[in-house]
């Protein structure tokens, strides 16, 4: 047979071998050579196929397949010989995947790769999915960019036209697992306890926080810092990891009550050694009542001035009208019990021989509470 017989047969038995497939149609075949823009593969006996070696790339550029692999394709052409691709097959394979992990609730997992109306969009493989903004996290999400570039578990909720529409939820998921380890984590609850917890949300009167497992703790206003806090959204907010000890467990309700300020040093375990009955200090008037004014000496230490330390103005009551929170001014150390936390002093009248240099009583604004909240924050994150 001549060189031109022979490249007519080759040609002859390529051509009938294409026609055995038809376009669309899935078959494997394995790598045996590799030429400068395509791989070519065997489909069985004879026949060869060709596809794109960009078709065979990871997603770092490199060819993931050598001489030997067998790989799947879907035929693209069969004129004039057949052409694979993998990217339907691939496509098909993951929204089967897809599909099954629906069917049966197995979860998947997925990078959240941007925020779009509503919600996120979900890297799943190489499927797009979308998480509703409710459906990420069980607490509220302040800014939804948090969860940006994070990869998590999810749970498919919703796939309609044939993977068209893929829905799904982080939240259940974490729900699934808060139910789990529920009833263990309460043996861990107790008094005295310290655990690690995050803020859910604030209020006026204190901070929710999730323990785990869905249990939430109270910590009131009052806990969270030995100087008088009016404001808790000055101290924590929603999404703060935060430490905190457990002060009662009521078992009938199953409320609990958390303290902060217990983690931290209490200024009044040094009183004894720097606070002396005759000693004059600074103070500023916090708070008014019908029986004397609360005044502050450092930040954590409060002392009771008594109506009658006050200058008389002639009438019951009066002496209310001479003072207002906020003020400052110098103060006498009158009695200490570091036991029951308390200190009595009296109002040094501006001229007294006792004032010395010390701050006449004058109107000042009410101190803010943001270096405090800045200090228990640094506290906070030592101790995490």
């Amino acid at each position: 047979m001549s060189d031109q017989e022979e490249d007519f047969a080759t040609m002859f038995d390529a051509s009938v071998k294409a026609r055995q497939f038809r376009r669309g149609q899935t078959i494997e075949g394995t790598i045996v050579g590799f030429g400068p823009k395509v791989a070519f593969v065997n489909v069985g006996g004879k026949g060869e196929a060709e596809i794109d070696i960009a078709e065979l790339k990871d997603a770092d550029g490199d060819v993931e397949v050598s001489v030997g692999d067998r790989i799947s394709g879907m035929v693209v052409s069969t004129s004039g010989g057949i052409v694979l691709s993998r990217k339907g097959v691939r496509n098909a394979a993951t929204q089967r995947e897809l599909e099954d992990a629906f069917a049966s609730g197995l979860a998947v997992e997925g990078k959240v790769a941007s925020v779009v109306k509503g919600g996120y969009e979900v890297r799943v493989a190489r499927e797009r999915a979308f998480c509703p903004l409710s459906q990420i996290d069980i607490i509220r999400t302040e800014d939804p960019a948090t969860h940006v570039g994070r990869v998590y578990a999810f749970r498919i909720i919703e796939y309609k036209d044939a993977g068209k529409t893929v829905v799904l939820s982080r939240r259940k998921l974490l729900e699934e697992q808060q139910r789990a380890g529920a009833a263990e984590l309460r043996k861990s609850i107790v008094p005295g306890a310290v655990l690690a917890g995050r803020v859910t949300s604030v209020v006026d009167f204190g901070a929710f926080v999730d323990l785990g497992g869905g249990i939430q703790g109270l910590l009131h206003v009052s806990e969270m810092g030995w100087s008088r806090v009016t404001n808790p959204r000055e101290i924590v907010a929603a999404g703060d990891p935060i430490t905190v000890k457990v002060l009662r467990v009521d078992d009938g309700t199953q409320k609990i009550a958390l303290g902060l300020k217990q983690l931290l040093d209490d200024p009044w375990s040094k009183v004894s050694a720097t606070y002396e009955v005759g000693q004059v200090r600074t103070g500023r008037i916090t708070r008014l009542t019908e029986f004397g004014a609360f005044v502050e000496l450092e930040p954590g230490i409060e002392a009771l001035a008594h109506a009658s330390t006050f200058p008389p103005t002639g009438n019951a009551g009066g002496w209310v009208k001479s003072v207002s929170a906020g003020a400052t001014g110098a103060f006498e150390i009158l009695s200490i019990d570091p036991e029951k936390k308390r200190i009595g002093v009296a109002l040094i009248e501006e001229g007294s021989s006792r004032s010395g240099d010390m701050t006449p009583l004058a109107s000042e604004p009410p101190m803010s509470l943001g270096s405090l909240g800045d200090s228990l924050r640094d506290a906070l994150k030592k101790r995490q």
